[in-house]
């Protein structure tokens, strides 16, 4: 099976942290592969990106000042799958990967994720009081078509707020 490789370089505006790939996303070696993810059109709608990029487009993401990784590289069917140990191990990953590149925010997209990962189970959406080295944190919701709570429309409002937030 397919590794979905870091979309990272120094200086980003913003390293999107995945929860971490699903089955599609490892066989295609790709980010958000799945028809049905929002992270793709929220980006977009958002305006971090002039049209929505294909998940085979994901290094086109550096044009814009923007990078893409996961908490936990292991791919799964769901998230359900993986254990609190992961996301901690996964959090410490992304913490050297911040400490490495220096992106101005890190956006932990999946709030589950960044509750288990960083010990912060009460950590609500959007601006951390927590920083990853020199990077501050915002967490995003789970753009997963599963998550019922978040309609694109809100999704991309999220982003909206983070984007504005540059």
């Amino acid at each position: 099976m397919t590794v979905v490789p870091d979309v990272v370089a120094p200086g980003l505006s913003v390293l999107f942290c995945g929860i971490n790939p699903g089955l599609l996303s490892a066989r295609r070696g790709q980010h958000f592969a799945r028809p049905g993810n929002r992270f793709w059109p929220a980006l977009h709608l958002s305006g971090f990106t002039p049209r929505q990029l294909r998940p085979a487009e994901q290094f086109t993401l550096l044009e814009y000042g923007l990078g893409i990784t996961n908490m936990v590289a292991r791919p799964s069917a769901t998230a359900a799958e993986l254990s609190t140990q992961e996301f901690v191990d996964g959090a410490g990953i992304l913490t050297g990967l911040a400490e490495k590149y220096a992106p101005q925010t890190v956006a932990v997209v999946g709030i589950g994720a960044y509750r288990m990962g960083f010990g912060r189970p009460k950590a609500t959406v959007g601006p951390q009081p927590e920083t990853l080295g020199p990077s501050r944190i915002w967490v995003l919701p789970n753009p997963s078509g599963l998550n019922a709570h978040y309609q694109l429309p809100a999704l991309a409002e999220e982003f909206r707020r983070l984007r504005e937030s540059l």
